[in-house]
């Protein structure tokens, strides 16, 4: 309080003024400088020229070629088939003695597979053959009597009853020997037909009876698939059918090989779940290759349809409107060339090339690939024209 009482009496000196400069000001000047130095070189940069545009890209086109029609390859799927696929046995009952083979072996026509015992056919063999030597016993002694008889006879000194009994007698003996003989030949036969031979070269696909096993008469003993007759059965509509000839050589893909194959017949009736005609073909085997029973066999056909029409690759097509595609066209006028976008139908693809109709002309050009990149009206710079692919 008495500094403050001291101080009042005395004159107040004027403080200078102090002037404060913002920083913000001074930031703002130099932004000003610098647009202003800039803009002044800029204005001394030389302008650039009005004809200086963007060139047009260059696109690869070719040059449309009418074809009067184009070879539509068709594929239609069968099997292969053995010539025969046979269950075989014996023709007897009996116990089975001998399995020779199993399998997957192949086999040779007339190779012995199996066989059934045969005691009991060689016991009878054996009665047989003593009970035929007994009776060509008994027939040379009734010859002998015979021949007695007959001069005994001559002399008066035998009845005629008496030499036909003795004809009689011999003529009997002689019938059972030809009875024991046909016997004999059927033992013969029964013992043959207790080898189970081979009737034909195949592969043994299954064994259906085990050895000591007693089967029945005709039971299969194993199921043999024959190898040199392959055949294939494939079904092709009936318009298809009619093209075709027996004798005609085609190629069948089996897997991923091919075979020639002779067309051996034509089914006369349409099935009536696939609505196709059956047909027939006998397959040559390479040295290399084999088909096997039951593989999918494939005959690829090729038919000519009379329809005019243009081949170009598919990536020179784009989606269009209600089902068509599009085809991008190279028009010429004075300032160069320009896409036009043309509406076109697919008749027929094969690869990468399609085969296409609509509002086109011959000897036109189109774009070929890069379609994802132009727009219809853009102006464009071809590149060497090629001709599009001329069919097969």
């Amino acid at each position: 309080m008495q500094q403050t009482i001291k101080d009042a009496g005395k004159p107040k000196v004027p403080r200078p003024e102090t002037k404060y400069v913002s920083h913000r000001s001074l930031g703002s000047g130099a932004l000003v400088a610098t647009l202003t130095l800039l803009l002044s070189l800029s204005a001394c940069q030389p302008q650039p020229s009005e004809h200086n545009e963007t060139k047009p890209p260059v696109v690869n086109s070719a040059n449309l070629v009418l074809k009067p029609g184009y070879t539509k390859l068709q594929q239609f799927s069968g099997s292969v088939r053995a010539g025969n696929t046979t269950g075989i046995g014996f023709e007897l009952a009996g116990k089975l003695q001998k399995l020779l083979v199993d399998t997957g072996d192949r086999v040779k026509p007339g190779q012995l597979l199996a066989q059934l015992d045969t005691s009991l056919l060689e016991a009878e063999q054996t009665e047989l053959q003593a009970a035929l030597d007994q009776n060509q016993a008994d027939i040379s002694l009734a010859r002998a009597t015979l021949k007695r008889s007959l001069e005994l006879s001559a002399k008066q000194y035998l009845s005629e009853q008496q030499l036909d009994e003795l004809k009689g007698k011999l003529a009997s003996l002689e019938a059972g020997h030809a009875r024991l003989e046909a016997s004999l030949k059927a033992n013969e036969l029964k013992r043959q037909k207790s080898l189970l031979i081979a009737p034909f070269a195949g592969v043994i696909a299954a064994r259906e009876h085990n050895l000591g096993e007693v089967i029945a008469l005709g039971s299969p003993v194993f199921t043999l698939v024959q190898s040199d007759n392959l055949q294939a059965l494939i079904g092709v509509p009936l318009n298809i059918a009619e093209q075709l000839q027996p004798g005609a050589i085609l190629s069948l893909r089996v897997a991923e090989h091919y075979y020639q194959a002779q067309l051996q017949g034509i089914s006369g009736q349409i099935n009536p779940v696939t609505r196709t005609v059956q047909l027939r073909f006998s397959i040559t085997p390479t040295p290399e290759t084999t088909p096997i029973n039951g593989e999918l066999a494939y005959l690829q056909y090729r038919r000519e349809v009379p329809r005019e029409g243009y081949w170009v690759p598919v990536s020179a097509l784009t989606d269009g409107i209600r089902g068509l595609w599009n085809l991008y066209v190279l028009k010429q006028d004075v300032e160069g060339f320009k896409l036009q976008r043309r509406d076109v139908e697919i008749l027929y693809t094969e690869g990468d090339n399609a085969f296409i109709t609509g509002a086109i002309s011959p000897g036109e050009q189109f774009v070929t690939t890069g379609l994802h990149k132009l727009v219809a009206g853009q102006r464009v710079s071809p590149g060497a024209a090629l001709t599009a692919r001329g069919g097969q």
